[in-house]
């Protein structure tokens, strides 16, 4: 009994992360040899799909959320963060950016000139 639930166990952690090809396979296999209709063979296919394509998800899930863990525990920028202080440098850079001189509003340097004082 043990056996058989470890054998079923593993068959569904393998329909996980199987393509849709194997799970088609085994289950005409499954099919054949439990003597199923074709309407059962098709539902129990159809269910294993589903099942397959929901571990598929929640793993998936699983990897983004351990990703964004891992960058948080690590203090590294996402890129999301990165483009957004990007931005802001960006738009800080612009307010302080010094105006272009032209020829219209060049300023005016006063020249002052020192009187030479001769001694006699």
């Amino acid at each position: 009994m043990f056996e058989n639930l470890k054998k079923a166990f593993d068959k569904g952690v393998e329909f996980a992360f199987s393509t849709e090809a194997k799970i088609e396979k085994a289950a005409k296999e499954f099919a054949a040899d439990n003597n199923l209709t074709k309407e059962e063979a098709k539902k129990l296919l159809d269910q294993w799909l589903k099942k397959s394509e929901e571990a598929r998800k929640a793993m998936e899930k699983q990897m983004v959320d351990l990703q964004k863990t891992l960058l948080e525990k690590m203090n590294l920028v996402t890129k999301q963060d990165f483009k957004k202080l990007e931005g802001r440098i960006a738009k800080l850079e612009g307010l302080h950016k010094k105006p272009e001189i032209t020829k219209k509003n060049t300023p005016v340097k006063k020249v002052v000139k020192k009187a030479v004082v001769k001694k006699i």
